[in-house]
């Protein structure tokens, strides 16, 4: 059993953490004076583009995506240590890369779905950074943990879908540049499969009947970095057939086709959170005294920092474990360590990021430390793709079915 990086990893790798050093690391200030000068809070600041051009210079771009035809051909354990890296920097990092959600899971749809008419279209704006996309699946009237209860309407009008629904925390859609949606709905709302009853259609952002509502807040959050999360809604909005995704009724297995990846690429961005959470405790601890010694010396706050050490140790194992066997035995395969690594790494860092704030205590809660809003991502993702209690149910199910 070898626990080493290979070559390639290893040489994207320190490229990386160089790049996080140089370019990435001193341009979150940036951002943020750039962005309270915009004439909206969802235009995108210089420095981004800047950082997009510096990463994509350096051969550090869409580095998630497995096929060597569109992106950087890195397996999942190859890609896993890369994405943990930008995860350091959650709200730049991934962004300057290519590799943000939902972007990522999108492109690999089209990828391995899409018509080739829909990937000169859509995909490869994707993934020269020249647009941004939304995935429209999640609805407020409705627990959309269970995907078939989804109630958006995909009509069959002659060569046209008509396509009427709700949608909210629809990841990305404030962004000017969201120029895509990959929306979900029922095609077949009687059809005796209900894992058959979906579909997913190409719906642009520009088409009539589709309206951006509102942003939805995250902990108080508006996440303009990603642009944002919207309610969205579309009255008839009408797309050509062409714009299918797939077949129909194949909606459903293309959304877990999409989530699989994507909740290892979450999970390694969560330890990324948990390591800048320990610099950052380090850092406070050695320079801050309380009660007239430093906080390192405290027995609470080295018990904080030594749990949260192992912690990341033990995550970072059965994460890599997991994407080995994607890599391996394929998504099916690594059906019980996805599911594991989607329960644990959430709540895991959720926990560092708390003792985190607790430690630097009215810092921790404020924009002068980034702890705060790592910690509205971290928690969010124990709701994100599927809440913890989903998978737990699913995982249960699983190991008690070998003694039934």
């Amino acid at each position: 059993m070898d626990f080493a990086f290979d070559a390639r990893t290893e040489e994207l790798r320190a490229k990386l953490l160089a790049f996080m050093d140089e370019y990435v690391y001193p341009a979150e200030a940036v951002a943020e004076e750039q962005r309270a000068a915009l004439a909206s809070p969802w235009d995108t600041p210089a420095v981004v583009g800047e950082l997009k051009a510096e990463a994509r210079r350096q051969g550090l771009w869409n580095l998630f995506l497995p096929d060597g035809e569109y992106g950087a051909g890195l397996t999942n354990l190859q890609y896993a240590p890369l994405a943990e890296i930008t995860g350091r920097s959650p709200h730049l990092a991934p962004t300057a890369t290519n590799c943000a959600a939902p972007d990522t899971g999108n492109m690999e749809v089209l990828a391995q779905f899409g018509t080739e008419e829909q990937k000169k279209q859509w995909l490869e704006p994707l993934l020269a950074g020249e647009i941004r996309s939304a995935f429209a699946m999640t609805e407020p009237e409705v627990a959309s943990s269970d995907a078939t209860n989804i109630t958006t309407h995909i009509e069959r009008d002659g060569d046209e879908y008509v396509i009427t629904g709700r949608k909210w925390y629809i990841s990305g859609a404030m962004n000017p540049d969201c120029a895509i949606f990959i929306v979900m709905g029922k095609t077949d709302p009687d059809g005796a499969d209900i894992r058959r009853q979906q579909s997913m259609v190409l719906v642009p952002r520009d088409t009539p009947g589709v309206t951006v509502r509102r942003a939805m807040q995250v902990f108080g959050y508006e996440d303009h970095s990603h642009g944002g999360h919207a309610e969205v809604v579309f009255d008839r909005a009408r797309v050509p057939v062409a714009n299918l995704v797939g077949e129909e009724g194949g909606g459903f297995a293309i959304a877990q086709a999409r989530l699989g990846p994507g909740r290892i690429h979450h999970c390694m961005r969560l330890i990324g959170m948990a390591e800048r959470a320990i610099e950052l405790m380090c850092r406070r601890a050695v320079g801050r005294t309380a009660f007239g010694k430093a906080l390192a010396q405290q027995g609470v706050v080295q018990n904080w920092i030594a749990d949260a050490r192992v912690t990341v140790e033990q995550l970072r194992l059965l994460v890599l474990k997991t994407a080995w066997l994607m890599d391996t035995v394929g998504n099916k395969g690594a059906h019980t360590e996805i599911q594991a690594i989607k329960i644990a790494t959430p709540r895991a860092v959720v926990g560092i990021l708390d003792r985190a704030i607790q430690l630097h205590g009215a810092g921790g809660v404020s924009q002068d430390f980034p702890l705060a809003e790592l910690y509205a991502s971290a928690r969010t993702l124990m709701l994100a793709d599927g809440p913890d209690e989903v998978h737990q149910r699913s995982l249960a199910r699983r190991e008690l079915k070998r003694y039934l």
